[in-house]
C-alpha cells in the first residue's frame, strides 16, 4: 500500500510565481495547496490535516506573523516557515521569538525550498535510517570483538558508547534495535564482573600505578584545578545519576556552558555510605573508620553520610588548600525552595560550594515502595525522561543559570549508579549479615550460584573497615538482587525490577565526571 504524500499548504497573495516551486515538491513527492490570504488559509487548515505551511509575511489583510498566532494558537504542534521579502532585523527576531520552524527570504529558489521541506518533514526519518545503519555496522563490530582484553579505559570507552546507542536509538523510536543492543548486555556484565575481580584490588594494591580515577580521587583531579585557577569551585553531586541519565542532561546545558565530559571509577561497594563518603574525603572506607571513627557510625549505615563537610574540609587539610567549604544537600522540596531562595548567597564568595542533590537516588529506592512510581519509571528510558523533566525544573538547573550567568566554573558528577535488576540470586548467610540487596557483609556469605556475585574475604582488599568474625564481602554481579531461600518469592515479588545499586555492573561503577566552563 502506497504511503499518502504529505501536504504543504502555501499561503502568498502571488500564487502565480509559486508554480516552479509546486512541480519541484511535487516531483519530490510533495503535494502542495495554496490560498492567497491568511482567512482562507486558516478555513483550509480547520477542514483537512496539512503537514506544513509556507507562509508570506507581507500580504494584504492579515500580515504573516499575525496569521502564525491564529495557526499556533489552533495547531500548536504545526511547522510553520516565513517567507518574506523582508531582511530586517526586526522581523527576523520576531519570527524567530514566535517560535518559528524555519525563515526563508525571497527570492528563494524551489531547491532552497525543497531543502527547508526535506528537513522538517523528511529529517526525522532520514536520521532515523541514517542512525540504523550505523547502529548495525558497529552491532556486528562489537560482537565480534566482545569484551575480552579490555582494560579500564576500554571499558570506559565500550560502555559510554553502548550508553549513547541506549539513548539515541530509544529517542528514534527505533526499538527493535534497542532491543537487540540490550542483548548485548548479559555478556558485558559477565565480563565487567570478571575484569573488577581481578583488576580492582590490583587497583588499590598499586595506587601508583595504571589505575582509572576512583572516588577517592575526584576533588584532587578534577574540582582542584578550578579551584586553583578561579579560587573558587561549584562542585555539584547527583547522588545515584547513570551515563544515560547524563547524557539526556548534558545537551540541556549546550547552551550555557562548553561541557567536557570524563569519567570515573566509583569505589567498591558503590553504596552512597561508602562512595560519597570516599568522593569528600579522598580516602577509602577503611581509613575514614581508622582516622574519624566518631564520623564513621558502621553500625548504622544511614549515620555514615552525616560528616561530608567535615570530611571534605579535612580532605583540603592534606592538600594543604585554604578554602573555605560550603555545603549543602538538597533532599526535600523545602531544601529545593530554600536554594533558590539564597542561592546568591549560597554560591557567593570564594572556595568550593558543594552541593548533594538526592532526588535521583530517592526516585530509584521510591520505585521498590510505590506502585505509581513503579509504573512511570518502569525502566531506563522511563527513567531518563523523568530525570530529565525533573532537571528541567529543578533548583539545581536554576544554580546552573546562575552560575553560568556570573561565570562560575562547575564540576558536576555522580558518586554511584544503579541498575535494572530482575534475577534473584540466591545466597546463604548467617543472622549476622547486612540487609542489603546487592551487597551484604558477614562471616559466612556464599552465593547458591557463584557466578552471581563477587566475594571477597579479606576487607583490605578493598579497603573497608575490619568488622570482627564478619569480614566477608559478597556483591552481586549482573542483573541480579540477593534473596535468601525462605524469602524467596517474597523478595522476587518486592524487588524483581528495581533499581539498585551497591554490586559490580558498568551501570553502577562507571561515572561520568563533567567540567562546565560557562560560555562568554
Amino acid at each position: 500500500m502506497a504511503l499518502m504524500a504529505k501536504t504543504i499548504l502555501w499561503v502568498d497573495d502571488e500564487a502565480e510565481l509559486l508554480e516552479p516551486h509546486r512541480l519541484l515538491l511535487g516531483d519530490k513527492g510533495y503535494h502542495v495547496e495554496t490560498a492567497t490570504n491568511a482567512d482562507d488559509a486558516l478555513e483550509l487548515l480547520r477542514r483537512r490535516p496539512y503537514d506544513l505551511v509556507l507562509l508570506d509575511e507581507q500580504m494584504p489583510g492579515t500580515r504573516g506573523l499575525d496569521a502564525y498566532k491564529d495557526i499556533h494558537e489552533m495547531l500548536p504542534t504545526m511547522p510553520v516557515v516565513m517567507v518574506t521579502k523582508s531582511e530586517e532585523d526586526a522581523t527576523l527576531k520576531e519570527a524567530i521569538g514566535a517560535n518559528m520552524r524555519d525563515y526563508l527570504v525571497k527570492p528563494v529558489t524551489p531547491r532552497q525550498v525543497l531543502t527547508v521541506v526535506t528537513r522538517i518533514l523528511e529529517g526525522p526519518l532520514i536520521r532515523s535510517q541514517a542512525l540504523a545503519r550505523a547502529f548495525v555496522e558497529r552491532f556486528r563490530a562489537i560482537e565480534a570483538e566482545r569484551y575480552a582484553g579490555l582494560d579500564w579505559r576500554g571499558w570506559i570507552e565500550r560502555f559510554a558508547e553502548l550508553m549513547q546507542w541506549d539513548v539515541d536509538l530509544a529517542a528514534a523510536d527505533e526499538m527493535g534495535l534497542h532491543e537487540s543492543l540490550r542483548g548485548l548486555y548479559p555478556d558485558m556484565h559477565r565480563e565487567f564482573a570478571t575484569f573488577i575481580r581481578t583488576e580492582y584490588p590490583r587497583w588499590l594494591r598499586e595506587l601508583e600505578g595504571d589505575r582509572p580515577p576512583l572516588s577517592v580521587d575526584v576533588v584532587t583531579e578534577f574540582v582542584m584545578p578550578v579551584l586553583a585557577r578561579d579560587r573558587k569551585a561549584i562542585f555539584v553531586v547527583i547522588d545515584c545519576l547513570r551515563v544515560d541519565q547524563w547524557r539526556v542532561l548534558e545537551p540541556l546545558l549546550a547552551p550555557l556552558y562548553d561541557v567536557e565530559t570524563t569519567h570515573y571509577y566509583s569505589i567498591l561497594p558503590t553504596a552512597t555510605p561508602y562512595a560519597r563518603n570516599a568522593l569528600f574525603s579522598g580516602l577509602f572506607p577503611g581509613e575514614i573508620a581508622a582516622r574519624f571513627p566518631d564520623w564513621w557510625g558502621e553500625k548504622d549505615d544511614d549515620a555514615l553520610n552525616l560528616h561530608e563537610r567535615d570530611l571534605l574540609v579535612a580532605h583540603l587539610e592534606e592538600l594543604k588548600v585554604q578554602a573555605p567549604v560550603r555545603y549543602h544537600k538538597i533532599t526535600t522540596a523545602a531544601d529545593s525552595d530554600d536554594l533558590e531562595r539564597h542561592l546568591p548567597g549560597a554560591i557567593a564568595g570564594e572556595g568550593i560550594h558543594a552541593f548533594v542533590f538526592n532526588f535521583v537516588d530517592m526516585l530509584t529506592h521510591g520505585r521498590s515502595e510505590s506502585m505509581i512510581l513503579f509504573e512511570v519509571a518502569r525502566d531506563e528510558i522511563a527513567l531518563r525522561a523523568i530525570t530529565k523533566q525533573w532537571f528541567e525544573r529543578s533548583s539545581l538547573f536554576t544554580l546552573l543559570k546562575e552560575a553560568s550567568r556570573r561565570n562560575i566554573s562547575v564540576v558536576i558528577t555522580s558518586d554511584h549508579g544503579a541498575l535494572h535488576c530482575n534475577s534473584p540470586a540466591t545466597i546463604f548467610a548467617k543472622r549476622d549479615a547486612t540487609a542489603n540487596l546487592r551487597y551484604k557483609f558477614g562471616e559466612d556469605l556464599r552465593a547458591e550460584r557463584p557466578e552471581q556475585a563477587l566475594l571477597f574475604t579479606n576487607p583490605d582488599d578493598l579497603r573497608l573497615p575490619h568488622r570482627g568474625p564478619g569480614n566477608n564481602t559478597l556483591m552481586a554481579a549482573g542483573d541480579t538482587f540477593f534473596v535468601y531461600p525462605t524469602k524467596l518469592r517474597e523478595y522476587q515479588s518486592r524487588y524483581r525490577g528495581s533499581f539498585l545499586h551497591g554490586g559490580v555492573s558498568p551501570e553502577e561503577c562507571i561515572l561520568p565526571v563533567a567540567l562546565l566552563t560557562p560560555k562568554r
